[in-house]
């Protein structure tokens, strides 16, 4: 439940419109609902402004079934990340207005598309094509959560100047997402070209010494841009979340 469903809903009993026995059965769960191997947070829209999210990987498909019903009562939008294709079809077949990413092992089930309220426009940057789906992955989280949202992807370090290509677009958005497997040397490049806040995302693309995607973290942490900030590795959905969190920010 978010803060204008609980408005609506106060504003229907002042006016007589819903008795207090039956809003008082809607506040039911309102701070958390126990349904044997989960307990939803309900109130968790009210007090951070989007609802909680589930992480698909090591849940069964009946178990995201299970709570996705219980909350698709209170909430406007539900995400799925890290979901198989094979769950993803079972989830369908409950819910036919899910729609799934394949690219972002991602779903979403909404009943209405969000409303943009970010103030400006977050960027989703990739280093290989590889990495694009840990970067959609970012890129959906923040579309879902009510921003304008670009992408580019395949520029990495290894072929600068198609970066540079992108410049302008670059240098105008508000908060850039880089996304980035290997030595993990995007982000730093990127953040040396704009005053916005960037997001470094390592992921566990690369060969041996990489360390599936220790290598590009370490990197990463240790870049000497100062604008940077760093998320955990493959966390696209993290990256994606702190980006519309920065870019509602007045």
């Amino acid at each position: 439940m978010n803060q204008d469903n609980l408005k609506d809903l106060l504003n229907q009993v002042a006016q007589g419109s819903l008795s207090v026995e039956n809003a008082k059965k809607q506040l039911t769960h309102i701070s958390f609902e126990n349904i044997d191997f989960a307990q939803i947070d309900h109130h968790r829209s009210l007090r951070k402004g989007f609802p909680e999210v589930i992480f698909g990987q090591g849940k069964t498909s009946e178990q995201i079934i299970g709570i996705m019903e219980k909350m698709i009562i209170h909430e406007e939008i539900i995400l799925v990340t890290r979901l198989e294709p094979e769950k993803a079809q079972k989830i369908k077949a409950v819910f036919q207005m899910a729609e799934y990413f394949e690219d972002a092992n991602f779903l979403w089930l909404k009943k209405n598309d969000p409303e943009i309220t970010g103030i400006g426009k977050i960027l989703v940057i990739s280093a290989g094509t590889s990495d694009i789906p840990v970067a959609k992955e970012a890129f959906l989280t923040a579309q879902a959560m009510g921003n304008e949202i670009g992408s580019i992807f395949d520029v990495g370090v290894a072929g600068i100047h198609r970066l540079f290509a992108y410049q302008e677009q670059i240098i105008n958005a508000s908060v850039i997402i880089v996304v980035a497997g290997m030595e993990g040397a995007l982000p730093s490049v990127v953040a040396g070209m704009v005053k916005a806040p960037v997001i470094a995302v390592p992921t566990s693309i690369g060969y041996g010494t990489s360390f599936n995607g220790m290598t590009a973290l370490l990197g990463m942490l240790n870049s000497c841009s100062s604008n940077i900030a760093v998320v955990n590795i493959d966390n696209g959905f993290g990256a994606g979340y702190m980006a519309s969190s920065i870019n509602h920010v007045s």
